[in-house]
């Protein structure tokens, strides 16, 4: 990202966001079907908002904010900056409108191009580039958000020919042997990480296996037809309970129809096609899965260490592991601190990438986290033991 220079780099992640959202029409930028799912106007807004909080209004000589009330709309969760519109309720916000959210997007852009002709401070710099990761993060955020929107339209619409779903070729399969013995783990090298992959350390690893491949949705498909979500054996007691009071049945966007599986794509609906990785996936539902096939799930060191044996990036990956801080983690001070560290409780690490994620964007060490209920995001199951 940086080899580009600050302002290129800039410039190249914003348009990005903007070309996700280019096949959308008004009414798709505010719809919020779930608490998990943020409207395209918030994601496009909040990551806005975080230059002008971040770099500009502290750093940026005679900048003037576009609006007061923006940094009571836009803020997300950092409590350091100030109150903010509760989550649930950013699908509420019919003002500002998609025409001036876009109009806040110029603002700041323009104030950027200002104040990058001169070299920022090395701290300025830090906050820049964690910023546009920080798009890059929503830009993930869009395809997936977008996806839940159009994909709880009655209708099934299509967004457009994406190529963050097309069919995705199988390699070799097989499975990779990793000794027993003392490795590190965490992000070691030049460049940007986020502050949860800090903190390099040793860890045992017993010897185990890991499969070259994501699982099919061939193979996903025997674990529903066999009743694999009608069998408690298979869940853990959390994971029984979200099966049973969400009456789940299948993986996310999953339906069968008239005796043949379709699911919705942003391409709109389709048959699903057997080879290709299963989507949407829970960590409930992975952890079932690997169960039933008499297996297990990777931890996150596991998979560090086996990463370099296979091709990964087409779906982010659950593992055995829960969220939780390396040794000697510190957060930082300020909003800066509450980026990750505060989220270390009740949730489960995946690793990897997927294709919605923007490109460079994700590295062997990356973790990433959701709840064990979560399904939007574009994950799948990798299997070990």
């Amino acid at each position: 990202m940086t080899e580009l220079g600050l302002a290129e780099a800039y410039k190249k992640v914003r348009q990005a966001s903007i070309d996700i959202c280019q096949p959308l029409k008004a009414e798709d930028y505010v719809v919020q079907p779930s608490v998990d799912v943020s409207p395209p106007k918030w994601h496009l807004g909040h990551s806005t908002w975080f230059f002008e909080t971040f770099i500009l209004k502290p750093h940026a000589r005679h900048y003037r904010e576009f609006h007061h009330a923006y940094n009571y709309v836009f803020n997300s969760y950092y409590e350091t900056v100030g109150a903010r519109v509760i989550r649930t309720d950013r699908g509420n916000l019919s003002r500002p409108t998609v025409e001036d959210v876009y109009r806040y997007r110029s603002y700041v852009d323009s104030a950027m191009a200002d104040f990058l002709k001169d070299d920022p401070e090395p701290e300025v710099k830090e906050l820049l580039v964690l910023g546009l990761n920080h798009e890059q993060q929503h830009q993930e955020l869009l395809c997936t958000d977008i996806k839940y929107i159009l994909g709880h339209n009655p209708l099934f619409p299509a967004y457009g020919i994406n190529p963050t779903e097309k069919v995705i070729e199988k390699e070799a399969a097989g499975v990779v042997h990793i000794p027993a013995g003392i490795y590190e783990i965490g992000f070691n090298g030049d460049g940007f990480c986020f502050d949860n992959e800090l903190g390099r350390h040793k860890v045992y690893l017993h010897e185990f296996k890991i499969s070259k491949n994501l699982v099919a949705n061939r193979e996903y498909l025997e674990f529903v037809e066999d009743g694999g979500y009608r069998d408690f054996r298979y869940w853990h007691a959390e994971g029984w309970d979200w099966v049973n009071s969400k009456g789940i049945s299948a993986p996310l966007y999953w339906y069968n129809m008239n005796g043949k599986w379709m699911h919705y794509t942003l391409s709109g609906l389709q048959e699903i096609p057997p080879a290709e990785p299963v989507c949407h996936i829970s960590y409930y539902e992975a952890a079932a899965y690997a169960a039933w096939k008499g297996v297990r799930l990777p931890t996150e060191a596991e998979w560090e260490i086996a990463a370099d044996h296979f091709k990964w990036g087409k779906r982010w990956e659950w593992t055995n592991s829960a969220y939780l801080p390396y040794p000697g983690y510190k957060r930082a001070a300020g909003a800066v601190g509450e980026y990750n560290g505060k989220f270390m409780v009740n949730q489960m690490v995946l690793r990897g990438a997927s294709v919605a994620t923007p490109a460079g964007h994700s590295r062997k060490s990356y973790r990433n986290f959701f709840h064990p209920q979560h399904q939007w995001q574009f994950t799948g199951i990798r299997l070990a033991e």
